[in-house]
């Protein structure tokens, strides 16, 4: 048996890159962990951390995966020749785009394509605050130089084209990379044409690169998702992919879509692609073909889920504003982001200090797990935090709402207890 002390004086000393050190796991991933944790030690939790989707993979899609478990051969590294096919009719069919197949690149899943992504373009990384909790990580284990947009609560905290056009006049020449998530996570706020008009002016006007996150493009509830693209087409690379719209986040299958002027950027990416990931898992590929051609199938399953999530986003956001939270309205997704700001001197005088303490003490006092602000580029001093309403079964839910049916609260004490009952605990706990 080796001796640990033995061990320990002639193992590898600790050279660890600098960008690295201090980083933790991903926020969202740890409180699933310690979620987890907490209900194997029979405490009652209620998973509202982690965004993942609540519905079931649809059935014709989880055929083909069955129908292509043989698939065993390495794919090209761009992807699928028919997956990329079927990718570029999903976005002439929803948003009238054309792109060609070889301009697709698909990978496992939108967050590698993300890194490799700044990795291969060298410029700053643009993001509002709030931001998904990867991005700004990624830049920085990457080197890449963060810069936080300012936004309003009354916008929906996202990305405005003023401070956009500030933040490039300081230096026009600078290469940028903006990324522009929605609907959004953590707020659950998308952008009409006229935001995104505006955003692309400024956009072309200082040839910033944006990355349009579409991640979350079928699950807004009006199901009327534009995208940056068709206003601002030679800039703007599409990142979409299975893990929210189809409920496949395990799956681990994403696609970006780069006009054909941005092919030296996607060949980069490949490159990069072929030397670490080789290419996505086959069977995930071939059966993903199914989900981006869609059908009646598959647009039932995207109306009935839309109907179920904008029940809960506005159920959860009633409940909270009666308590005293202020919570802007979501237009998709799985989350809200609510400011609990106006109820600062009822948390100061529990001695909470800050939006990590709250929802830590949340936690324990109530059972509900939430992220603080904090985690998504907020101020520590900043009573604001996410929640993702996705604890409930999904395939029930799609059952129950039927073809015309309505998330109303009958239907969500029915369907979605578990996420009722945890906005009920947030109100009472915020009115003790």
């Amino acid at each position: 048996m080796t001796d640990p002390d033995s061990a320990q004086r002639h193992s590898p000393h600790v050279h660890l890159n600098l960008n690295v050190r201090g980083l933790g796991p991903s926020a969202t991933l740890a409180i699933n962990e310690h979620s987890a944790e907490l209900q194997r030690q029979g405490r009652e939790v209620f998973r509202l951390g982690l965004g993942q989707s609540p519905f079931p993979v649809p059935e014709f899609v989880a055929q083909a995966l069955r129908e292509n478990a043989h698939q065993k051969d390495y794919l090209p590294v761009k992807g699928l020749p028919a997956l990329r096919e079927a990718v570029t009719d999903f976005y002439r069919r929803t948003e009238g785009l054309d792109y060609k197949p070889e301009n697709i690149l698909v990978g496992p899943g939108t967050k590698e394509l993300m890194f490799i992504v700044q990795l291969v373009y060298y410029g700053d990384l643009v993001i509002p605050t709030p931001s998904w909790v990867s991005y700004a990580p990624q830049a920085h284990i990457l080197g890449r130089q963060i810069r936080w947009l300012p936004t309003e609560p009354g916008t929906g905290m996202g990305v405005q084209a003023h401070e956009l056009e500030t933040l490039c006049q300081q230096d026009p020449e600078r290469p940028r990379l903006l990324i522009l998530n929605y609907p959004g996570n953590p707020t659950g706020v998308a952008y009409d044409e006229a935001q995104l008009r505006e955003i692309a002016e400024v956009a072309r006007r200082y040839r910033v690169l944006v990355l349009s996150d579409e991640i979350y493009s079928g699950t807004r509830f009006d199901g009327r998702h534009v995208s940056i693209a068709r206003f601002y087409p030679e800039g703007t690379i599409i990142s979409n992919g299975l893990s929210k719209w189809c409920g496949a986040g395990g799956w681990r299958l994403g696609a970006f879509a780069f006009p054909s002027h941005l092919s030296w950027l996607l060949d980069g990416m490949a490159a990069v692609a072929s030397e670490t990931f080789t290419s996505t898992s086959a069977p995930i590929q071939h059966a993903s073909v199914s989900a981006f051609l869609g059908g009646p199938e598959l647009d039932d399953y995207l109306d009935r889920s839309r109907r179920v999530l904008a029940g809960l986003a506005d159920f959860f956001q009633r409940t909270l504003n009666e308590a005293g939270a202020k919570v802007v309205p979501a237009q998709g997704g799985f989350y809200l982001f609510p400011s609990f700001e106006p109820v600062r001197e009822k948390l100061l005088a529990r001695g909470i200090r800050n939006g990590d303490q709250m929802c830590r003490q949340l936690l324990d006092d109530t059972g509900v797990a939430i992220l603080p602000g904090y985690n998504f580029g907020r101020p520590m001093g900043e009573f604001s935090a996410r929640l993702a309403f996705v604890d409930f079964e999904g395939a029930a839910a799609l059952r129950g709402i039927g073809p015309d049916g309505t998330a109303d609260e009958t239907f969500l004490r029915q369907y979605c207890d578990r996420v009722v009952k945890a906005a009920e605990r947030m109100a009472a706990w915020i009115n003790e």
